[in-house]
């Protein structure tokens, strides 16, 4: 007797067995998520600098700042308008990829942890004063020391609150830039493929390895950078928020690079309010990375985490009646 081959329906792989390599419990799997995001931003800064490119061949004046920006990136120095415009370039291209995400994944921005209705509230304005005050007290105990002093104002009057300003803009755009492309878009959708722990030591391995870029930085100061980008990543699980960490990340460059005038992740900025200078070891003073490479940071860091875990609470579970 011939037997009965043709498949019955419990057989045929159904929908979801089909699409699991694009498609999970969740929607579209984390790696499809994170290389869409990261084309599409990618993409767009393409475009736009492609498009400063053929300006460049057409306007003296987009040649000449084209020129004068390479040489501030060959001598590792840092302009404000310079900065406000690449980072602004880059802030827009990732919150742009990201809105698109959420049409294709049905999320909000808060999602991603940046609620725009909190934009300069609360949250902001408590990473300000905690990012000013670590770096202060880092500077204090190199200064304790005996490999830190100041010696006077650079600046004053106009030109003072000028650059105070503008580097002001600069670094809240570096801290968007930055904290939303690390902390935000890719720790959301990493983090619900492989929980948000372990995507965090990922993403803050990524965060400090891109430092290695920049001019007179060096291997500390990446590890340190990537210690920043983890104890970030634990102000965002304790708040829900990145504008917490967006405000430590800005109030921290602007007091290195503007306030105090200390080189910040190896380069100096044009235009600061105080004349300091290091004189000492270089694990003592951090040497050119700038304060962020001093080995005191790790304690300075570690009394941040205390600061955040006692003034941003863990939430109890609700418990089961």
């Amino acid at each position: 007797m011939a037997s009965d081959i043709t498949p019955n329906a419990s057989s045929r792989p159904g929908p979801a067995a089909r699409h699991s390599f694009f498609v999970g419990p969740r929607g579209l799997r984390a790696g499809w998520r994170i290389l869409m995001f990261c084309g599409i931003a990618l993409g767009l800064v393409f475009a736009v600098y492609t498009g400063v490119g053929v300006a460049a061949t057409v306007s003296p004046s987009v040649h000449d700042w084209a020129l004068a920006v390479q040489a501030n990136v060959s001598n590792g120095t840092l302009s404000a308008i310079d900065q406000i415009v690449n980072e602004g370039i880059v802030v827009l291209a990732v919150i742009v990829a990201a809105g698109i995400m959420t049409l294709i994944e049905k999320q909000t921005f808060a999602d991603y942890g940046l609620p725009w209705n909190q934009a300069f509230g609360k949250r902001f304005w408590q990473g300000v004063t905690l990012g000013f005050a670590m770096l202060s007290l880092l500077l204090a105990a190199i200064w304790v020391l005996h490999g830190f002093s100041l010696a006077g104002l650079a600046e004053t009057g106009a030109p003072g609150l000028k650059y105070g300003l503008l580097w002001a803009i600069a670094f809240f755009l570096v801290g968007v830039f930055e904290d939303f492309t690390f902390r935000g878009y890719l720790q959301s959708a990493l983090g619900e493929g492989i929980g948000f722990w372990p995507a965090a030591i990922i993403l803050a391995v990524v965060f400090g390895a891109i430092h290695w870029n920049n001019k007179g930085e060096a291997l500390f100061g990446c590890v340190m950078a990537g210690s920043f980008g983890f104890l970030e990543a634990f102000a965002l699980r304790r708040t829900g928020s990145l504008w917490l960490p967006i405000g430590m990340h800005a109030s921290w460059d602007w007091g290195e690079t503007y306030f105090y005038g200390t080189p910040d992740s190896g380069a100096i900025g044009v235009g600061h309010l105080f004349n300091s200078s290091f004189h000492g070891p270089r694990w003592l003073t951090g040497g050119t990375v700038g304060p962020e490479g001093s080995l005191l940071v790790y304690a300075v860091l570690l009394i941040w985490a205390l600061a955040i875990h006692l003034s941003f609470p863990a939430k109890r579970a609700p418990l089961s009646a």
